[in-house]
């Protein structure tokens, strides 16, 4: 192997080996003389395994990135159009209660915290709706855009729900046709380790030696490269987040059903319900805590949600998943980076895997070493963000959690002081004093705004105190600005926009639009 880094060798397809090697082709110029040779090693004998059907905004980024056509996405992935999460009956049992998570900010946001202003004013609507008109457009099942808007551009801020399979064939296929990526259809039979404990290359069942500078570790729970050959463990956070099981299943839409703009997250006994809604067909899955549930309440709790009897509910298959929480002690080792499931997983409640392959293989691309003798200060660079990334997360994720006043022995479980971050105890006790500031989460790896946490937390009726010094008549004045400019959003968007299952039959149809 030489100093220099020419060659660059992904272990596993999937969403995180083609988003990967997307990314560092597109910015590496894979299909050039000076750019990185890209390969990647995808095993024809182990199926795909889809770890959320959910995106980010940031996905439209990365598909503008390297080239995507949206229409094209929409078209070959089942994509239906996403714009945040709503948590039905997570702060207490009652069919009623709901909140939304939307992906656009608070109106008004960085002019000025109009949280507290909301705060101090009883009578107003639901906080999201009140300053965000996404919740509004998504309980009448509206899209984000019209279908004469450009690629990636709509009138609030969005993301997809996707069919992570075809996803992955769709990748593959521009790649290789468009980026220079070379794909080895072949599988993995061991590897070549260097006189100094890097990876040399990877040995294959019909291609013998495939030689590299840099691998990335994209398979899967697996980690054949990360975990099995360089011994990296796993740093649990089992006992932060209990969920470790879900039941997957997919559903056909009832006849004339809407297709969702939301994830729709449904609080349960011991865990919780997601439920998206592609273009084609519906995608459900009960998320639970088997040291709460047993595997047979577990599947009933499916059953019911579907409103299903025992016969029908039958005919489907349902898949059960392991998805203990947790991540890698350390993300780049030697000349070996892990990414997406062999890098660690939480539980999907805020479809944050896709995002961590992106956000992953973002900081590989953008910070490629040019030789082995930069790869550990880069290596140690990246291992810092990305532990600060993932523990951001965990702790993000928790609070939907320990906020709840649901009874069952698993939500009390939640709220004991021993299964929560430090960092959260005291963030909790400083919310309690003042709501989260807009400032107050500046890191470059802060996925989630003060806005993520204002969301959760007055969604889910947490008492921060009023300010002892008043509310500024200025910062009442441009609230309640942005709340009437949210009003008039709203109900013009409302109007305007069609329905999720209007645009995309009309994307999905036409060669013409």
């Amino acid at each position: 192997m030489t100093n220099a880094i020419r060659t660059v060798v992904i272990v596993g397809g999937g969403s995180a080996g083609w988003i990967t090697a997307g990314l560092l082709a597109a910015k590496h110029k894979a299909d050039g003389n000076l750019g990185l040779k890209i390969t990647v090693i995808e095993s024809p004998d182990i199926p795909t395994i889809g770890v959320g059907e959910g995106t980010w905004p940031t996905m439209r980024t990365t598909l503008r990135a390297i080239g995507v056509s949206e229409r094209d996405f929409v078209r070959c992935c089942s994509v239906s159009f996403k714009q945040g999460s709503k948590f039905c009956r997570w702060h207490k049992d009652d069919p009623d209660d709901f909140y939304y998570h939307p992906f656009d900010l608070p109106q008004g946001f960085h002019g000025g915290n109009v949280a507290e202003h909301w705060l101090a004013t009883p009578g107003h609507r639901s906080f999201s709706a009140t300053v965000c008109p996404q919740e509004t457009l998504c309980e009448r099942h509206r899209a984000p855009k019209l279908v004469t808007s450009p690629d990636y551009a709509g009138f609030t801020n969005y993301g997809y729900h996707l069919d992570a399979g075809a996803f992955s064939g769709f990748l593959r296929e521009h790649c290789t046709q468009r980026l220079g990526v070379r794909h080895v259809a072949d599988t993995m039979t061991g590897l070549q380790a260097a006189m100094n404990g890097d990876i040399e290359a990877i040995e294959t069942r019909e291609n013998g030696l495939m030689e590299g500078d840099l691998f990335i570790d994209c398979t899967g729970f697996h980690a054949l490269l990360i975990g099995a050959h360089l011994g990296v463990g796993m740093k649990p956070m089992s006992h932060v987040l209990f969920p470790d099981t879900a039941l997957a299943v997919q559903s056909p839409y009832d006849e004339g059903a809407p297709v969702q703009s939301v994830t729709v997250s449904t609080a349960q006994p011991a865990g919780w319900i997601w439920d998206v809604s592609l273009s084609s067909r519906r995608g459900i899955g009960h998320v639970y805590s088997s040291a709460h549930m047993n595997e047979d309440a577990a599947v009933d709790c499916v059953r019911r949600y579907l409103g299903k009897d025992e016969k029908s509910f039958g005919k489907l298959n349902v898949r059960k998943l392991a998805i203990g929480s947790g991540y890698r002690e350390t993300f780049w080792n030697r000349n070996c980076v892990a990414v997406g499931l062999s890098a660690g997983f939480l539980e999907p409640l805020e479809a944050s895997a896709l995002m961590l392959i992106e956000k992953s293989a973002n900081l590989i691309a953008d910070n490629m070493p040019t030789t082995r003798d930069a790869m550990d200060i880069v290596a140690k660079r990246f291992n810092t963000r990305l532990h600060g990334l993932w523990s951001h997360i965990v702790h993000f994720l928790k609070l939907h959690y320990c906020l709840s006043e649901r009874t069952e022995p698993f939500w009390v479980d939640n709220r004991k002081p021993e299964s929560m971050p430090d960092e959260l105890m005291d963030d909790l006790a400083l919310w309690a004093e003042q709501v989260p500031r807009p400032g107050e989460f500046g890191g470059p790896d802060e996925v989630f705004p003060a806005a993520s946490y204002q969301y959760v937390l007055y969604g889910m009726g947490f008492p921060t105190k009023p300010n002892p010094r008043g509310i500024p008549d200025g910062l009442k004045g441009f609230s309640e600005g942005q709340f009437a400019t949210v009003e008039r959003n709203a109900s013009r968007l409302k109007d305007m926009l069609p329905s999720n299952r209007e645009l995309l039959d009309t994307l999905c149809s036409s060669d013409d639009v």
